[in-house]
């Protein structure tokens, strides 16, 4: 077939990047190239014609997005002097760190072989993250019971629970429906919740970035830390906007 320019259109499968259609972008776009290394799906767009790596695509803006966040909580908390619950920010900021690189190294693929290898390294970031994640809630627990302070009070406190039990439960569900699925009824029976299993970790993500926001509103950070809301704002959108546009559609069902 040609295009309208009289060049024959490049069909995306025959270049080995699939035929998944990204939310914004064209077939192919934002898809691992059969025999490269899983590591461009980190920054991965497209693919040109003849060339050997990715063009740039909106990941670039979600790595810009999720690194902006991570060093804007990171320096906040070294500049004071260090104390135990220094631990909190800097150990929840690198799970959410981690679990953003999680979806963004299993987006792109699309091939059974690319599939299991993005599979296993999504687990060990998403699972390393998590537990990143639970150090951090036991931080701040600890913190509050050897202080005598309330527990789960403020927004930022409620916000975090949720999302701690969300981010717990997701990691659970992924890892037992993919390694596990015969506790599901066999394996075309686990794979039906993939899909939702993708969706819910995309609203866990946005339910995070919204527990950071609900932080800079907390006595220690107006006292202390003064991490600006807009600050975080603006890194978690740069996040969403470089992350959201490279969902397969086809992987949500639609």
């Amino acid at each position: 077939m040609a295009s309208a320019t009289g060049v024959p259109e490049q069909n995306p499968a025959s270049a080995g990047v699939g035929e998944d259609e990204p939310l914004l972008g064209r077939a192919g776009d934002a898809s691992q190239q059969d025999g490269k290394g899983i590591q461009f799906n980190l920054i991965i767009g497209s693919y040109r014609p003849g060339s050997s790596y990715p063009a740039t695509g909106t990941a670039i803006i979600a790595q810009a997005g999720i690194w902006i966040l991570a060093a804007i909580i990171w320096a906040s908390v070294f500049i004071h002097p260090v104390m135990l619950f220094s631990a909190h920010p800097l150990l929840n900021s690198a799970g959410i760190l981690l679990t953003t690189q999680a979806i963004l190294i299993l987006q792109p693929t699309h091939t059974q072989k690319q599939k299991k290898q993005g599979a296993n390294v999504h687990a060990i970031l998403n699972g390393t993250g998590v537990a990143l994640l639970i150090a951090g809630l036991i931080v701040i627990e600890y913190n509050k019971i050897s202080h005598g302070g309330t527990h789960f009070v403020s927004p930022h406190a409620i916000l975090g629970l949720i999302t701690f039990v969300l981010f717990s439960t997701q990691a659970i569900i992924g890892i037992t429906q993919y390694y596990t699925p015969s506790i599901y009824g066999g394996e075309d029976n686990a794979k039906k919740l993939y899909k939702y299993h993708r969706v819910s970790g995309y609203l866990t993500l946005i339910m995070s970035f919204a527990t950071v926001a609900a932080a800079t509103q907390t006595d220690f950070n107006k006292n202390i830390l003064h991490i600006q809301l807009w600050a975080v704002i603006v890194a978690s959108v740069l996040t969403l906007v470089g992350l959201l546009p490279r969902i397969k559609k086809q992987k949500l069902g639609l």
